[in-house]
This record gives C-alpha cells, sequence and structure tokens, in this order.
C-alpha cells in the first residue's frame, strides 16, 4: 500500500505480523484461556448433535433443509393407501382392535384386483369375533401379502409379551406362500420426529417396503433419511387414498379396480389421535404424519432406488476447524470495517449455504453440525477479538504515553493501529518542514518573572501546537520559543503540502492573536517569524528504548531553519522555498528573488505568501522579476514605483533594496 493510499485509509498490519504480536504481549493467562475456549468452539463445531439444547437446534435446521430441498411430487401411480377412518368406525361401531371383518372383506375384494402387492399395518395382538372369517381371508389370497409384526423386545412401549405371543400364533394360522410376516417398525429421534430409516433387526422379519418388493439390495444396511415429498398440489397428495369402507363393499369395490390394479396397496389407520407421527413436513403443511404413509414414503424411496449419501469420514473434522480458523482470522485480520462486514457476510453465507447444497447434492446432512458451526465460529472470533482488544488496550496506552500531543489524530490513529512504528529506526522520506521563532522573547523573558515566562510560553506553544495539529503536521519538537513541525510523515498525504503552506501562515496569524492578548503590564512581544521548506530528510524515531523521540534529521530542517531567520533581515513574515511553494497547490505566493542562506552556497529562489493580495497584483510582480532578471531596467524602475506606492510593504522594499545590490539573475547573500 501507498504513503497516499495508508493517508486515505490507515495501514492495515499484516495478519501474521499482528498476530505474532498479539500472541507475544496478550499475556500467559490469558492465552491459555484463549486456547482453552478455541478447544471447546471446536468441539462445539464437531460435536453439536451431541449437546443438549444445541442438538434440538441442529434437528430444526436439518428438518428445514430437508423440506427446502425436498421435491415437489406429482401423485404417485404405484402406491395406493387404503386406510380405516373415523367414518369406518362409526360405520362399524368397533373402535379397538379395529373391525377385522370388514378387513377380510377388503383382502378378498382386492385379491381379485390385480393388486401388485399388499401389506396391512394392523397389528393382530388380540382375539376377536371376527378372527376366524378373516383368517379365511388370508388362506384364500392369491396377492403377495403381507402382515404387521412387531415384538415386546424391539417395541415395548407398544406391545407386550402376552400381545406378542398371540400375534405369532395368528402369523402361523395364516401363513402361505402368499401370506407373510413384515416389520412395520418406525423409529423416531429423542424429539419425536421421524427423520431415518430404521435399523432392522435379524429377529425382526423384512420392513414392509422391503417385504412388498421382495428387494435384495443394500437398502437393509441404510439408516439415512427418509425422502420425504410434497405434492405438487395442494389438492392432490403424494399417495391415493381410499377409505377401507369402499373396498370392503361388494358393490363399491369394483369401481375402484382401475385404481388398485398393478399398484401396492398398503392397508393402514388414518385416525386422528392413533399411529400419527411428527415428520419434518410438519415444518411445512403443519401436520403429523399417518405410519401408514411414513411406510408409503420410504417404498417410493426403494422403487426409485434413491438413497441420501453419507458424509465423508473426518470431513466433520475438518471443516470444524476450518470453521474456528476462519472465526480466529477474522478477528486478527486488520481491515477497514466494510470489508470485515463482507467477509462475515460470505463467511455465513458459504457456512449457511454448504449443508443446503450439500443436500441438495444427495447428501444426508443429518449429524452435519451446522449450528455447531455458528457457536463455534462466534466463540473462536470474540474470544480470539477480546484477546486482541486486551492487547489494542495496551497499546493504546503505551502510544498516547510515547507520542502525547505530537501528533494529529488521524496519524495517531495510525500508530495506535501499528504500535510497531514506534520501534527504533528511520527512513529517508521526502516531507514539507516548518520552522517558527517568537522574535524578541529571550529578552522578554529577563524583564518578566519566571512564573508568567512559563505562562506565556506554556500558552503560545499550546496555541501553536494546536495549529500545527489542526492542519495535519506533525510535531517535531520544541526548542524554547520555536516549534519544528513537519508533514509527510509517518504517513504522507496528497495534500501535505497544502497543509503544510496553510499551518505556516496559520502560525504566523496565531502568533499575531497571541502577542495582542498578553496580560497587563508584560512588555511588547514580537511576532512569529516562520520558514517553510520540502526537501528530503530522514525520519523516524531515534534514541533509546528508555527515552525516545520521532523526528526528522537532515539538511532540509536547516534550510527550513535558515529560511525562518531569513525573515529578520529580509523584513518578512513568513518564507518559503521554491521547492515547497511549487508542491503546496497554492497561488498565494509573491517572488521575493534569490537569497544565500547562512552557511550555504546554492542560492534559494524565496516567496511570500499574501492572500490578501489579487492574482493579478502577484502574476505582475512575478513578470517584473522575470524582466529583471533579463536585464530590463524599466521593469526595476516599475518595481521602485511598486514599492513606493505600497509604502507599508517592508518586504518589497527590502526587495528593491537586495535587487540594487546584485547583478540581473544574482542572488543576495546573507551571509
Amino acid at each position: 500500500m501507498s504513503d497516499v493510499e495508508q493517508a486515505a485509509g490507515g495501514a492495515a498490519q499484516p495478519l501474521s505480523k499482528r498476530t505474532a504480536r498479539i500472541v507475544g504481549q496478550v499475556g500467559a493467562p490469558r492465552l491459555v484461556a484463549t486456547a482453552l475456549i478455541l478447544l471447546v468452539a471446536v468441539l462445539i463445531a464437531r460435536f453439536s448433535w451431541q449437546i443438549p439444547l444445541i442438538s434440538d437446534a441442529e434437528r430444526a435446521l436439518y428438518d428445514i433443509r430437508l423440506m427446502l430441498t425436498t421435491p415437489r411430487a406429482e401423485q404417485d401411480p404405484r402406491i395406493l393407501l387404503v386406510t380405516y377412518t373415523d367414518d369406518t368406525l362409526i360405520n362399524t361401531q368397533v373402535r379397538s382392535p379395529l373391525d377385522r371383518k370388514i378387513l377380510a372383506d377388503a383382502l378378498r375384494n382386492l385379491d381379485a384386483m390385480g393388486a401388485k402387492a399388499i401389506a396391512i399395518d394392523i397389528i393382530v395382538d388380540q382375539p376377536t369375533p371376527n378372527d376366524d372369517y378373516l383368517v379365511d381371508a388370508f388362506k384364500a389370497m392369491k396377492t403377495p401379502t403381507y402382515l404387521a409384526f412387531t415384538s415386546a423386545a424391539t417395541n415395548g412401549r407398544f406391545i407386550e409379551q402376552r400381545q406378542e405371543d398371540f400375534l405369532r400364533q395368528f402369523q402361523s394360522r395364516i401363513r402361505s406362500t402368499s401370506v407373510h410376516p413384515t416389520s412395520i417398525e418406525i423409529e423416531t429421534d429423542n424429539d419425536g420426529v421421524v427423520r431415518n430409516w430404521p435399523k432392522q433387526p435379524k429377529t425382526l422379519p423384512p420392513l414392509l417396503a422391503r417385504a412388498v418388493t421382495g428387494a435384495h439390495d443394500n437398502f437393509d444396511e441404510y439408516h439415512r433419511g427418509v425422502r420425504f415429498r410434497l405434492p405438487a398440489f395442494q389438492d392432490r397428495p403424494v399417495f391415493a387414498k381410499l377409505p377401507i369402507d369402499l373396498l370392503a363393499d361388494p358393490e363399491t369395490a369394483p369401481l375402484m379396480a382401475e385404481q388398485v390394479k398393478g399398484r401396492y396397496v398398503l392397508i393402514g389407520g388414518d385416525l386422528l389421535d392413533l399411529d400419527l407421527f411428527e415428520t419434518p413436513m410438519k415444518k411445512i403443511n403443519g401436520q403429523r404424519t399417518i405410519g401408514l404413509e411414513v411406510h408409503a414414503a420410504m417404498l417410493a424411496q426403494l422403487l426409485d432406488g434413491l438413497q441420501y449419501g453419507g458424509i465423508p469420514a473426518g470431513s466433520t473434522w475438518a471443516v470444524a476447524l476450518l470453521v474456528i480458523v476462519a472465526g480466529t482470522l477474522t478477528a486478527l485480520l486488520d481491515a477497514r470495517p466494510w470489508k470485515l462486514a463482507v467477509l462475515m457476510v460470505g463467511q455465513a453465507v458459504f457456512f449457511v449455504l454448504l449443508p443446503f447444497y450439500l443436500q441438495w447434492q444427495g447428501i444426508d446432512t443429518q449429524y452435519l453440525p451446522a449450528f455447531g458451526w455458528g457457536i463455534g465460529w462466534l466463540l473462536a472470533c470474540s474470544s480470539v477479538s477480546a484477546a486482541a482488544r486486551a492487547v489494542g488496550s495496551q497499546q493504546r496506552r503505551f502510544a498516547q504515553s510515547a507520542l502525547g500531543k505530537y501528533l494529529p489524530r488521524d496519524i495517531a490513529s495510525e500508530i495506535l493501529r501499528d504500535p510497531d512504528r514506534l520501534a527504533l529506526h528511520g527512513e529517508k522520506r521526502e516531507i514539507f518542514v516548518v520552522f517558527t521563532d517568537l522574535e524578541g522573547f529571550t529578552k522578554l523573558s529577563h524583564a518578566i518573572e519566571p512564573e508568567m515566562v512559563a505562562f506565556l510560553l506554556n500558552k503560545y506553544l499550546d496555541t501553536l501546537s494546536e495549529t500545527v495539529l489542526r492542519y495535519g503536521g506533525t510535531i517535531d519538537k520544541f526548542v524554547g520559543d520555536a516549534v519544528v513541525a513537519f508533514w509527510g510523515a509517518p504517513i504522507s498525504r496528497p495534500d501535505d503540502g497544502e497543509h503544510a503552506a496553510r499551518a505556516a501562515w496559520a502560525m504566523y496569524e496565531a502568533g499575531e492573536a497571541f502577542r495582542k492578548d498578553v496580560p497587563e503590564g508584560v512588555p511588547a512581544i514580537g511576532r512569529t517569524r516562520v520558514g517553510l521548506h520540502w526537501g528530503e530528510a530522514i525520519v523516524g524515531n531515534f534514541g533509546g528504548e528508555g527515552r525516545i523521540q520521532y523526528t526528522a534529521l537532515g539538511d532540509s530542517m536547516n534550510t527550513a531553519a535558515r529560511l525562518e531567520s531569513a525573515n529578520k533581515p529580509l523584513n518578512t513574515k513568513v518564507l518559503a522555498s521554491k521547492a515547497a511553494v511549487e508542491r503546496s497547490g497554492l497561488d498565494w505566493w509573491r517572488p521575493l528573488g534569490r537569497i544565500t542562506l547562512r552557511g550555504r552556497a546554492t542560492p534559494v529562489e524565496i516567496f511570500e505568501p499574501v492572500p490578501e493580495a489579487t492574482a493579478e497584483e502577484r502574476a505582475y510582480l512575478t513578470q517584473l522579476l522575470k524582466r529583471i532578471d533579463e536585464g530590463d531596467e524599466s521593469a526595476f524602475d516599475e518595481l521602485e514605483t511598486l514599492a513606493l506606492t505600497n509604502v507599508r510593504d517592508a518586504a518589497l522594499a527590502n526587495l528593491v533594496y537586495r535587487l540594487q545590490h546584485i547583478e540581473p539573475g544574482g542572488s543576495y547573500d546573507l551571509g
């Protein structure tokens, strides 16, 4: 970054340098505490699915991802649901166990309609008067038919051992080449939501979806997400559904033949208070799902051959570490607020969208710790930020103590951002230098009380210091009543020249205001003389570790000092070199010829600011001096006339005097 860019936006400290500084200065206790927090952040970002409360948030996010990436589907032509409804219970006047005569009648009619297979999600676990009638119906079945089976060992909440014993006896009575048992297990997570295919113990028959298809595939080992689908149209559910009453009635059953033929028919309950499950779809439709429909979703998924892929081994650790590194680097990054905001938003978008993208690509993002990533990132960022702020606070106190009131606010802020700038070193810079001196103050100090001397000097230096800082300068030093300041270091700006020139004039005016406002009884104070020059200097901190001073050294400093001294013999107030004038960007200068400063051999073309003069007046004087340099005697006469016309302009009269004593194009020697 260039000096100009640094001035415009502040120099961003390199990340490696900033990190090393924080680690070196944060202190062992805070460093250990920060490391422990980072370790906790990594563990949360990896194991959030196993952490209470956080796991609830993870499940909710997963459900949202699953539903937002779930396809909208037309009605599935392969599956038909036949259900006991509340109207069925009213008509049969049998609630529990469900009426088995109507089931038997429906089975006989379905067997004649050409169903591909029939699965019954009803547990026959206790006797009823119609059992023999139902057994006869099963024994007559030609269509592959599967009756629900479960055990007390695997489903102890809903079936006791005596019920299991009856179920086994009933299954043995109906067993044939066409009738078989099937597992109707549905697993829920800790929050009671169905998300995954159930595990399939060897003690149970094949799961309903696998049983009716006779599948011999790897779905027996598949335990990841159920692929639920949402209806493409509100009035057309994903799975067609008919009440069992229609299929049990010999008059209405034949009318349903086309809806039965070639389909997998699943029979079960669709009742207000029985066999209802929460699924991720509840986030969309707000309704619970009947168990029969969960089995239908698994059956459709099996028929489509669609399994969600697993998360690659080790990737959760890798992403967890990446999240923590991202949070740590964000905290360490020394950037503008808008850039930092863009970076943080970009990270948030990436880590939020990544799970959605993976789910959309067919990867089961269950157990992907997306919410844990956010917590881990916040912990990492906040803990490292706290450590950085602690170091920054220490550095600010150090910098403020070292800098005092010698730097303008923006430069002081830059030092606070990068305290290493206070290191002992120097660099060559091109700077604008201002020297001032208060005329007659040394003599005055012998004529008044020491307390008054101190009061006046402090007030004067405060006034000029405030002027320097207001115009963005760096105060180099005070030498008695003299003030030395420069522009262009430690950072430079494109308008340093203008600020330095305006500050030089403002310091003169501040001195004039000061001399008019001295306490009563204090002798008259002289005016403030100012010198301005531009050139190279060695700028930096010089001294020792115990005492340092940010200062500038070099010939340009001496030139500015001699320009200030030249004001007295030339009857001027503010003198600037041509080098400074050309880089000031101001047009308020008038030329005052060439002089050879004390102790110098090379002439210097000098200028004085005259803000009150018009552009025509300044241009006229410039042309006169050019003609005089060329030997035009009439131009000298015009200059004399101009000086006589402006009799109170002592600097102009002095110019006439000097030109009288040098050859055209020459230099007046102040030595």
